[in-house]
């Protein structure tokens, strides 16, 4: 049932004292929907359950029995819906009530030199569980899932003998069947506490690879995705980074221990992207925000400018923010096409130096291309430049065209002004200083959306996009 949860606490380090620049809120109703995920993961498990032997022995007056019952599988259960709730300044507390569990297996006597055997039944009713899980970080800074406590009781239990000379012992069963009860209740939280144990292995499908860092003498810019599961007071961690693609990593340390209170669960997170050639740290640094609770929803996330700055640090710190473009990249029905023909009207000078030549254009960014949230809508600076390069027929390139450009892009409109234009090879100055286009295309790919990302097994429905300046 903690499926959900233990899904956003993917193992983890610390950045204490840092603002956060992603926030993370598990609503009740997200719980809740754990919860119901939770029980039939539950039913689907217990199938698979391997039950240990059980041993003992009664004295039935005249002596000792001695008995062992192996071989014991799930038959049938019936799992109820838990209850699941936050617990205030611990974590969860989860209680299970009326759960029936029938079971089979083979059964062994020895009563002195006399020694049996056959087949049983076992069937368990009303068994209620209780089982606090404390969420919280340990020594060294690494969140910790731990169980505080974990109560059992066993309503009743049934037991059938079959085979061998079961009918014998039958009569006896009732004086036995007080510690067969016992025994059940005794075994029921370590196997709660294993299973929990058993989410890591799940969980170790999603780590990451392991990312070389670089120290720096400055605030470093760490970014953990956290995989973590414990059971019983024992934690399991590992620090992992996930390369999201050929260039970016993404690193994720919770700045704070998680928050827990009556109706939801928080988490900060450092959030940066940093380059798989080197980690250097942006010249910028995360701003303190606060993500609204949603309770009409699952699941709010927060991501401030500063992770989408980090990731665009990291482009351009990295020298991918360039591109060349030739006339085969324009679409051929475009009027407009990359030659010095096309580009008379903008500097009339061009065509006159070099008539009817093929271009290419070489676009990069000369600095840091910087998003801002704003109420609504989302604005990019990017300081860049272009060099256009005439191409003769001997395919030698002529460097003759130089310009400094600021872009903008915001509700849809994408603003290209020029803030100058340089020409070679006399260094002659364009008449041209400003040139303002609008792309309208821009808007109708922003209008298809954006995917995002999603976890393992998780799937985001009906998700609602808000941009607000904090």
């Amino acid at each position: 049932m903690l499926s959900l949860l233990i899904l956003l606490l993917n193992l983890t380090n610390h950045a204490f004292g840092q603002n956060p620049a992603i926030k993370a809120i598990l609503s009740n109703k997200g719980l809740q929907y754990g919860s119901h995920i939770g029980a039939d993961w539950m039913q689907e498990k217990i199938g698979s359950v391997i039950i240990p032997d059980v041993r003992g022995g009664v004295d039935i007056g005249i002596g000792t029995v001695h008995y062992v019952l192996d071989g014991i599988s799930v038959s049938g259960c019936d799992v109820p819906e838990p209850s699941v709730e936050f617990y205030e300044g611990v974590g969860l507390k989860a209680v299970i009530s009326g759960l029936s569990i029938s079971m089979s297996g083979n059964w062994h006597t020895r009563f002195g030199i006399i020694t049996d055997g056959g087949s049983f039944d076992l069937a368990v009713f009303n068994v209620d569980v209780t089982s606090v899980v404390q969420i919280g970080s340990d020594q060294s800074g690494h969140i910790s899932i731990s169980s505080e406590n974990c109560d059992a009781s066993v309503g009743e239990a049934s037991i059938n003998f079959h085979g061998g000379a079961s009918l014998i012992f039958q009569p006896f069963v009732s004086l036995f069947h007080h510690r067969i009860k016992a025994i059940i209740e005794e075994r029921i939280c370590p196997l709660v506490e294993e299973h929990v144990t058993d989410l890591e292995r799940h969980l170790s499908e999603m780590q990451g690879i392991a990312v070389g860092r670089t120290k720096k003498e400055n605030r470093l810019h760490k970014y953990y995705f956290y995989q973590y599961c414990g059971a019983h007071g024992v934690v399991f961690f590992t620090t992992v980074s996930f390369k999201v693609n050929s260039a970016l990593v993404l690193d994720v340390p919770l700045t704070n221990s998680p928050l827990v209170d009556s109706i939801s669960l928080g988490l900060d997170l450092k959030g940066e992207f940093y380059s798989v050639q080197s980690h250097t740290d942006p010249p910028f640094k995360a701003e303190p925000f606060n993500l609204p609770e949603d309770k009409g929803h699952m699941l709010s996330l927060g991501l401030s400018e500063f992770t989408v700055n980090s990731a665009s640090y990291a482009y351009f710190s990295a020298g991918l923010l360039q591109a060349q473009i030739n006339d085969s990249m324009i679409p051929k029905t475009s009027p407009f096409r990359l030659n010095t023909t096309s580009f008379g009207p903008l500097i009339p000078q061009l065509p006159k130096l070099f008539p009817n030549m093929l271009m290419e254009l070489q676009v990069y960014a000369r600095n840091v291309p910087i998003f801002s949230f704003q109420a609504d809508k989302v604005t990019m600076e990017f300081p860049g430049a272009v060099k256009a390069f005439a191409i003769q027929p001997i395919h030698v390139h002529i460097d003759h065209i130089y310009t400094h450009c600021q872009t903008t892009l915001h509700h849809g409109i994408y603003l290209l002004t020029y803030k100058t234009i340089v020409c070679k090879p006399n260094d002659w100055t364009a008449e041209i200083v400003t040139l303002n286009y609008w792309f309208l295309f821009v808007a109708a790919k922003l209008e298809e959306g954006i995917v995002l990302p999603t976890m393992h097994h998780i799937h985001l429905v009906n998700p609602a996009l808000k941009i607000q300046q904090v």
